[in-house]
């Protein structure tokens, strides 16, 4: 009697059945997927997140500025590291004669197009990770010549500026006023009061 009995699924039945769950168990576990050496990814990831506000804060407490000037800003750039401003109580140190050992170009002064491959020369020498300030409306446009012919309309076309000084001439307090913005953008207090800002204008909408 038991040799008249039919198997409740036919084989292809079976095999179909079989591929339909397995599909719906692996798109099941496509949100648990760990990589292979989970130990050490977690660890990796959790001495990174804890030791970035860490970097960040010695970063923007110990800038390095470049000492060179091209123009008459250059002049107010002296006044910046006289001891009437006193830099160096929020974390400006000296300037430094070597890009080397720097980690922000104050580009004070008109740029020529003879200056740009040294200027880029003197970036591309400096640590990681590198700043630049554009200091005075020369370095920001051009200035009085950003028609001439052998002056470029801003540093920004040739290096990546993070800050602009403006002012011609200007002052001291201004630079002074930059590296603070510097700061704030190294410690990512910009960025987040740029996204909540964003968050909040969708919001709105």
């Amino acid at each position: 009697m038991s040799e008249n009995l039919e198997p409740p699924y036919t084989v292809d039945e079976f095999v179909n059945a079989e591929r339909e769950m397995t599909r719906l168990t692996e798109a099941s576990l496509k949100k648990y997927n760990k990589n292979t050496n989970v130990m050490f990814g977690k660890l990796s990831d959790l001495t990174r997140e804890m030791s970035k506000g860490v970097v960040n804060w010695s970063r923007k407490n110990s800038l390095w500025p470049l000492q060179f000037g091209l123009a008459c800003c250059a002049i107010e750039l002296m006044d910046f590291g006289a001891s009437r401003i006193d830099a160096e109580r929020k974390g400006y140190l000296l300037f430094r004669g070597t890009p080397r050992q720097c980690d922000v170009m104050i580009v004070a002064g008109w740029v020529t197009k003879s200056m740009v491959p040294r200027i880029k020369r003197l970036y591309e020498q400096m640590a990681e990770p590198k700043y630049v300030i554009a200091f005075g409306e020369c370095a920001t446009s051009g200035g009085p010549w950003w028609e001439s012919y052998n002056i470029i309309q801003g540093i920004d076309q040739v290096l990546p500026v993070d800050v602009y000084a403006i002012g011609c001439p200007p002052k001291p307090e201004n630079l002074f006023g930059a590296l603070m913005k510097l700061q704030e953008k190294i410690g990512g207090k910009i960025d987040r009061d740029k996204e909540r800002g964003i968050t909040e204008s969708i919001e709105k909408k």
